[in-house]
Parts: structure tokens; C-alpha cells; sequence
């Protein structure tokens, strides 16, 4: 549904700021004049939400003979709408959107990008959390509504950090975004929380739209995916990993339809890296200064290494996870990125030994096929490290849904 709103007082308010970080986008996507069109529309979407998600809560909480419960939701995501005795129209009306499949969905090149993106490993986990989470905290409004929605505070942040790994790991799976998937569900599953954060604070007046723009609109959520393919693969290769042309395209694709079923704007999901860098770039532009709520995120899960899981020498691994941790931090957002959040500047010794190491394993020898099965190998166990690190023995799962 497009609505004709003014954008919130947060639109282009740190505009220079913005451009300066996102020179590295504007080369990379060939950005030559800013599109002040794209801008107009970036704007005007930070008052848009998910219809399709914002519908089947307002149904749900309505309250009245024909509501859809959560119960019937899990069972419809389990086993499909028709496995629902006498589904209320809401319900149907929701399965029936994510339940179609594009035309341009090619599950091999999915499939593709899934392995791909497993072969990066412990790179991709770092990458996600260090440039892709922390580094959009730099930003008024998404970081603020995390403070007001308390999901990353106090004790559950590493499981609330571990759970957006989780999701990562689930895509990267072989058929996972199939329906039936895990990965398939888990996305599902997350619309579904972003609609419920967003009836929540609107039904309530607890938010300030006329600032920040809705609670999780559509402009965030594609800024967002930028931070899962875009932003990942700048990442990764900054870390010394090959990605070859193929494999861009794959893990490109593979996240244009996990960005489909988030409900992100059809015409916001790109098939290249280009495409994607020219587009974060503007969301870039648009964005508001940070706000303290960015310094509190990040202090947050800097204070929270002290809760990770070690089988040995617990003390000894936290202690080098927080000084690597901010070691990458200042790889990826500088000396001003890290006074922007409050954190304490470091040198980038941790980058010395990554990429060297990483350019001999993937450019050199992951060319050969003993050297791409050692590369899966070893992500394999990179990924079951970081799932322990955050979960310990608990089994790895994303946070149940209100009424669950």
C-alpha cells in the first residue's frame, strides 16, 4: 500500500556524514549524480510498513469469533494454510502471499549462494556482526527502537546476537529456503515479530513517528538486506576471501528472496552487487546522525564477550574475543566509527593474521578441490564454534513469538 506521507524530520539529516561513509559504496556502485527520485522514495517509505504482516496482526489481536491464534499460525508455517481446519481469512490471506513463489526464483542459484556463503565460515559471522550489526548501530532510529524494544539488553544479548547467527547459518543451508526449510520458517517467523514490534508501538503512541518514521518500516527493512548480501560480500572480501563473479550472483539471489518473503519492496531486491551498493549508498544519504542509543547497543554486547562459552579456559577466551572483537571493529569502521559509538579505539592487529590467511586458503588453494573441501570442512566447525559460543549446551533457536 503506498501512502502519501511527508518523510519523518530524521530523512537526510546526516547527510554529509553519510556520504563520508559511504564513499567506498559510491565507487563501488558506480554512483556518479545522487538520484534524488530514489531519495524522494526513501523518505516517503520511512512511513511504510508491511501491509501484508501489519494485517494478520490486527486480525489477530482483534479479538473478536474469527481471529487467527499463534497456534494456528506455527501449524500453517509447519504444514501449509491447508492443514488448518476452518483457517480464518487473515491467516489465508498471509500464507497465500508467502507461500507463492516468484517466477524469478531459480532454487539452484539459491542453492548456489547457500554454499557459497557456508564457505566463508567464521568470516561471515564476523562480518555479520562486526561491520553488518554493530556498524549500522552509527545510525538514528533502528538502533533506538532496539533500546526501546529491549532485545538487546542486559543478559540476553549474546542469545539475541546468537539468534540472528542462527538465522544466517539456517540460509546457508541446502534447501532451507524451500518451504518446509528451516531457513524458509525462520524468515516466516521473523516478519511476523516485525509486525507484532510494530503494532505494539503504534497501538500504543509509544514511538516517535514524526522523527523517526514507523517503528520498522520499509525503508529499514531494505537497508537491512543490504547489510546480509551487500555489506557481506564487501566484507568478506576485505577479509581476504575470494568471491568469484558466479558466486556473487548466487548469494545475491539467495538473499533477493529471503528479502521477498521479510517483505521487502519488490523493486528494492537486487540481482547484483552493484545494484545493491547504489541503492545502500542513497539509504546512506538518508539517514539521521547517531543518537546515544548506538554507544548503548555497542557497549552492550562489548560488556556481553564476558558471557560467551568456552569449554576451556573460559576467562583466558573472553579476554581475546573482546580484544579481537575491537581489534575488527576498527578494520571496519575506523578510528570515527569507533568514537561514534564509544568505544575504545584499538590497532587492526587481528586483520594481520586473518587475511593473509584467508587469501592462501581461498584464492590460492581453495581453487583446488581438496582445497574447497578443506575450506567447507572448516567452516562447518567455525559455524558449530560460534553456535556454542552463544548458546553453550542450550539447543540454537530464535526467540518464540508473543502467545506462542
Amino acid at each position: 500500500m503506498t501512502i502519501d506521507l511527508q518523510p519523518p524530520t530524521r530523512f537526510r539529516s546526516g547527510e554529509e556524514r553519510g556520504a563520508k561513509i559511504g564513499r567506498v559504496l559510491r565507487v563501488v556502485g558506480r554512483v556518479g549524480a545522487v538520484d534524488d527520485d530514489l531519495l524522494d522514495q526513501i523518505g516517503r517509505r520511512f512511513m511504510q510498513r508491511d501491509e501484508v504482516g501489519a494485517a494478520l496482526v490486527q486480525a489477530m489481536r482483534a479479538k473478536d469469533g474469527n481471529s487467527p491464534t499463534m497456534r494456528q499460525f506455527q501449524q500453517a508455517l509447519a504444514g501449509g494454510i491447508d492443514s488448518v481446519g476452518g483457517a480464518p481469512p487473515a491467516l489465508r490471506d498471509f500464507f497465500a502471499v508467502v507461500d507463492a513463489v516468484p517466477d524469478w526464483v531459480d532454487f539452484d542459484l539459491v542453492n548456489r549462494g547457500a554454499r557459497a556463503y557456508r564457505r566463508y565460515g567464521k568470516n561471515a559471522a564476523d562480518v555479520l556482526l562486526q561491520l553488518s550489526l554493530l556498524g549500522g548501530y552509527r545510525f538514528g532510529g533502528p538502533s533506538d527502537l532496539l533500546i526501546a524494544t529491549g532485545a538487546l539488553a542486559g543478559n540476553s544479548t549474546m542469545r539475541r546476537l546468537g539468534e540472528t547467527q542462527k538465522w544466517g547459518v539456517a540460509v546457508s543451508e541446502h534447501d532451507s529456503m524451500r518451504r518446509g526449510g528451516e531457513a524458509f520458517a525462520l524468515t516466516v517467523h521473523v516478519r511476523l515479530m516485525h509486525a507484532m514490534v510494530n503494532h505494539h508501538f503504534e497501538a500504543k503512541d509509544r514511538w516517535d513517528t514524526q522523527t523517526w518514521g514507523l517503528p520498522i518500516n520499509r525503508s529499514d527493512q531494505a537497508a537491512t538486506l543490504g547489510l546480509f548480501n551487500g555489506a557481506l560480500l564487501l566484507g568478506v572480501r576485505a577479509l581476504g576471501v575470494r568471491v568469484t563473479r558466479d558466486d556473487s550472483r548466487a548469494v545475491m539471489h539467495l538473499w533477493k528472496y529471503v528479502g521477498w518473503l521479510m517483505g521487502v519492496d519488490e523493486d528494492w531486491l537486487f540481482d547484483t552487487e552493484r545494484e545493491q551498493h547504489r541503492f545502500s549508498y542513497h539509504v546512506l544519504l538518508a539517514q539521521a546522525d547517531v543518537t546515544p542509543a548506538g554507544a548503548e547497543l555497542a557497549r552492550g554486547i562489548l560488556d556481553a564477550q564476558s558471557t560467551l562459552h568456552f569449554a576451556r579456559l573460559p576467562r583466558l577466551g573472553r579476554a581475546w574475543t573482546r580484544a579481537r572483537l575491537l581489534s575488527m571493529l576498527r578494520l571496519f569502521l575506523g578510528k570515527q566509527g569507533m568514537r561514534d559509538l564509544g568505544l575504545p579505539v584499538r590497532l587492526p592487529w587481528a586483520a594481520l593474521g586473518i587475511v593473509p590467511l584467508n587469501v592462501v586458503r581461498h584464492h590460492v588453494l581453495g581453487r583446488t578441490a581438496w582445497g574447497e573441501r578443506s575450506l567447507h570442512r572448516s567452516a562447518a566447525s567455525a559455524r558449530d564454534t560460534v553456535m556454542f559460543r552463544y548458546f553453550g549446551t542450550d539447543e540454537p533457536d530464535v526467540a518464540k513469538l508473543p502467545g506462542a
